[in-house]
């Protein structure tokens, strides 16, 4: 996938490098694997709003991804390459020998009419999943399960991966997107390959409207506010703020969030980088 510098005909085109999406081979969904859903506006069950900047955005369809890959044994058949507005990478529409039909997060260079396999004993080829005790070192995965059985969990997004390092005992040591390194348990599936759409994080949204139709509504700085409305807010003038903090007054930049007690640091060799 490429990006592509338009003609400034207009302001919001100016600067707007936008995706080529000549790896899209169908544009209607599949029927019975999509459904209507209704934002949230950022309100809970009585109406008031909880979430600020949220709100408005494209009408579009959810489409029902598989996260768990448990057609085990079972061939299938990549029937089209999709977008989905839902998400920043790239899904596949999976045709089973048994008649099912699944979308699947489309790896980069999968093609259609390819085969794909999940199961213990298949080959480590693009697109297939597999534990991580049956994947040779080195190996670039995604769409990775935090605990066996449960559905991945890690490296969805567009462009990512995680490495498979190490295997000691009954846990394999991987090293992901954030730079982190953690083990986790060997018998945890995970797919071969990177996520497509490598180049979304290039991209350049050119004008606000654009986020609007993404459903974002516009930010308020919090220097810009009073300083009833946030702890940044006042001043006399273009006043900076003081140090960087949240509307409750937590820092943003430095102060650590994780709880020290957690049962996931033992797994977590190294933490990300800063």
């Amino acid at each position: 996938m490429a990006l592509k510098q338009l003609n400034p005909t207009t302001p919001g085109q100016r600067h707007r490098l936008a995706p080529v999406f000549d790896d899209i081979t169908q544009v209607k969904p599949e029927r019975t694997l999509v459904f209507g859903y209704k934002g949230s506006g950022g309100r809970n069950n009585t109406g008031k709003r909880t979430m600020r900047y949220i709100g408005g955005g494209h009408k579009k369809l959810l489409r029902l991804i598989d996260f768990y890959r448990d057609k085990h044994g079972i061939p299938g058949i990549v029937k089209s390459i999709e977008y989905d507005p839902n998400r920043t990478a790239r899904i596949a529409l999976v045709h089973y020998s048994d008649g099912e039909k699944k979308y699947i997060l489309a790896p980069k260079g999968l093609k259609v009419n390819q085969k794909i396999l999940s199961g213990k004993g298949v080959p480590p080829d693009i697109g297939n999943s597999l534990p991580l005790n049956e994947i040779p070192m080195g190996t670039l995965l995604h769409n990775v399960e935090l605990h066996p059985g449960r559905g991945a969990a890690m490296a969805r997004s567009a462009g990512t991966y995680v490495q498979l390092l190490a295997k000691e005992g009954n846990l394999a040591t991987l090293r992901l997107p954030s730079g982190e390194m953690r083990m986790v348990s060997e018998n945890c599936f995970a797919t071969v390959g990177t996520v497509s759409n490598e180049d979304h994080m290039n991209e350049k949204i050119g004008k606000a409207g654009r986020n609007r139709w993404l459903g974002r509504r516009p930010r308020t700085r919090g220097v810009a506010m009073n300083p009833v409305d946030h702890p940044m807010g006042g001043g006399e003038g273009k006043a900076s703020g003081g140090h960087p903090r949240s509307r409750k007054g937590l820092y943003a930049k430095g102060l650590k969030t994780r709880n020290r007690k957690k049962r996931s640091n033992q797994f977590i060799l190294q933490r990300r980088k800063k």
